[in-house]
């Protein structure tokens, strides 16, 4: 659960302040009334990726993500550059990934092909002001928003990267044109779900330009809405979706729809708008939470059994509205619930060469098949496989947005005049302040290890704060390091994340030190199962796979997999000692590829358990587990549990054996 009361703590300069969230910005003159954010993000290309997430987003580059322009038909002969295929979100959704993969990883090859999707699109501007196909041969309605709503957000990143002039001007006929249509025919259907979307899009519009109209389409925008918070408020759904397959129960629908209450607050001014994120995770996580910190939805929102399917489509979404969310908020929990989702449920729906991908992923996974049952609420068999477009191709079209808007939110600036840290991965950061440029690096294998080390170079001696995410499950930083000095005042955070703040004299290149040492933790999930948390880490035991291919695509090839090792384990573990029951094990990093495989696992964990033989498939899944306390006769084994997202098939959450000293 989310739900936590936490210490605000604001201490003098040169002290370590602890709180959660942060005072918004001083609130500019202007003429269309908005809520400053708690932290500003940086433009695109201002953090670049470092170490581990440097070599993952060029995985994702070389794999499908860099290249479906040169094969798949719903891009390369797109509506939206005058082809016969879909106009509607694909390019919208390819383009919203790709522009920060190509500016992140400094690709000419990729930033080529966005210029070549994005010069065309300028160029085939509506003279009514409308971006891309008023309607397409597929059947979708003319004049529909929803689509406009990821280009805009693709579009405002490529200017934020480029400065090219013609980006903004478009998106603003853009918004005059959408702002007639919205009072000719109000948002429905997806666009009425995904409003919060556009209003996004129209505040970083606003936030450039300073018209006032662009708030007042915002308000019209909400006014036309599915209200998010008004749903939550009156949760009805709390079990296995049946018979009624709605958008109100679509788990990408509610995954966009978390940040709805944060980013309609910046117009409402309402707290409670402010805060909703918190209790619709609460309510998630409660009747359809996963040990990932996700959500069931296959396609619909389907209850806590592990071997429901959570489709990438929503953790993407997810992600994002969390990176909105925090900007909103200043929230350090959020943070601990991004990293959680990134490090877990974002690589393991991938085959680990991002080749294929899953459009479902389980957190129990024990075989990925076409044939026989399925246990999905309403998506076909397809859905667990890894290939091109399982199932549907939304999901092919929009996982690229996952890893680089993951590396453009690891920081934002704060009201005191300094940086924080939404999130620690291995980076490089380049941003001005007090109008003198500043350079952060940020050397670490977390989430892999515990020790961080923060290099902070200055072109003269400044003072500025730096704000160090602590996570919930971290006790208060232990700061070393060259010319820094630390005084703790206060008392200290009892519970909940927080932040604590450097405010230092920097000169030359200061080396801040410290780690994030992190315990044991049980996940406690369906059936009074378990799983075996340390940091942001799931663990879970990997088993034996046989990949099938199934055909060959254009590119890639798609694949069943098969288990070659038992999987119907239940663990012994005394929850009072989990010391006692559980043993880290550090191997070697892989410094050539992702650290996100099987074999290339940086760390494992060993546990003792039972195989119960009454544990079976069901509906072509692994069964609810059995509950706990479980009973087995069979022989105590030594189990090895390697981070979830290095997994491809896997049991993450358990039974727990009835304490005994069996064999």
């Amino acid at each position: 659960m989310i739900r936590r009361q936490v210490r605000h703590v604001w201490i003098a300069a040169l002290g370590l302040i602890l709180g959660t969230s942060h005072a918004g910005f001083a609130e500019p003159p202007r003429a269309g009334r908005i809520e400053a954010n708690a932290l500003e993000p940086l433009p695109l290309g201002r953090i670049k990726p470092a170490g581990w997430l440097k070599r993952q987003l060029e995985v994702q580059a070389a794999g499908l993500g860099g290249c479906l322009d040169e094969f798949w038909p719903d891009i390369k002969s797109s509506a939206w550059i005058g082809g016969k295929a879909e106009g509607w979100e694909r390019v919208p959704y390819w383009l919203d990934g790709l522009v920060p993969l190509a500016y992140l990883n400094d690709d000419p090859a990729l930033k080529a092909k966005v210029k070549r999707f994005v010069d065309t699109i300028l160029e085939r501007q509506q003279p009514d002001g409308w971006l891309g196909p008023i309607g397409d041969a597929a059947g979708h309605q003319p004049y529909d928003p929803w689509p406009l709503f990821p280009l805009f957000k693709a579009f405002l990143q490529y200017e934020q990267a480029t400065a090219d002039p013609r980006v903004i001007p478009a998106l603003l006929r853009c918004a005059r044109k959408i702002d007639k249509v919205l009072d000719q025919t109000p948002l429905s259907s997806w666009g009425k779900m995904r409003a919060a979307d556009f209003a996004t899009a129209l505040y970083a519009l606003h936030d450039r330009v300073r018209e006032p109209w662009l708030i007042d389409l915002a308000r019209k925008a909400f006014a036309q809405s599915y209200d998010w918070r008004a749903h939550f408020d009156d949760f009805k759904f709390t079990g296995k979706t049946q018979g009624k397959f709605d958008l109100d129960t679509h788990g990408v629908n509610t995954a966009m729809g978390l940040k709805y209450g944060a980013v309609r607050y910046r117009i409402s001014g309402d707290p409670k708008d402010r805060g909703s994120v918190f209790s619709m995770l609460e309510i998630l996580d409660e009747y359809h939470g996963q040990a990932t910190g996700m959500f069931t939805c296959d396609e619909h929102l389907a209850g806590r059994n592990p071997s429901q399917g959570t489709e990438l489509c929503t953790v993407v979404e997810a992600m994002f509205s969390l990176e909105t969310a925090i900007a909103i908020t200043g929230d350090a929990r959020l943070g601990d619930r991004l990293e959680k989702i990134t490090f877990n449920a974002l690589p393991a729906t991938f085959k680990k060469d991002m080749t294929a991908h899953q459009y479902d992923q389980q957190c129990n996974q024990v075989v990925c098949k076409r044939e026989g049952e399925h246990v999905y609420v309403d998506n076909g068999p397809d859905s667990n496989l890894y290939g091109l477009e399982p199932n549907f191709g939304c999901c092919t079209a929009n996982f690229h947005q996952g890893w680089p808007k993951f590396v453009s939110n690891l920081w934002m600036k704060t009201p005191g005049g300094g940086l924080a840290v939404v999130a620690y991965a291995p980076c490089f950061v380049e941003t001005e302040i007090q109008g003198k440029p500043v350079k952060v690096e940020v050397k670490t294998d977390y989430p892999f290890r515990d020790a961080i080390e923060i290099v902070v170079t200055v072109p003269e001696p400044m003072t500025f704060p730096l704000e160090l995410r602590v996570p919930e499950w971290s006790p208060p930083l232990v700061i070393e390091g060259t010319n820094v000095t630390v005084q703790r005042v206060g008392p200290p955070r009892k519970e909940g994340a927080g932040y604590q703040t450097l405010n230092a004299r920097w000169s030359g290149s200061t080396v801040v030190r410290f780690a994030l040492p992190a315990e044991f933790r049980l996940y406690r999930g369906d059936h009074d199962s378990v799983a075996v948390e340390r940091g942001p880490l799931v663990f879970a035991l990997p088993i034996g796979a046989e990949w099938k291919k199934l055909k060959d695509n254009p590119r890639f090839a798609d694949w069943e997999v098969y288990p070659t090792t038992p999987w119907n384990y239940a663990l012994e573990i005394d929850p009072a000692n989990l010391a006692k029951s559980l043993r880290l094990e550090q191997g070697p990093l892989n410094a050539g590829g992702s650290l996100f495989s099987v074999d290339a696992a940086p760390s494992s964990i060993q546990v003792k358990g039972r195989r119960l033989e009454s544990w079976k498939l069901e509906k072509g899944a692994a069964a609810p587990p059995p509950r706990s306390p479980a009973r087995s006769d069979a022989p105590l084994e030594e189990l090895r549990l390697i981070p979830y997202g290095c997994t491809d098939l896997r049991i993450t959450e358990f039974p727990m054996l009835v304490r005994s000293t069996g064999r």
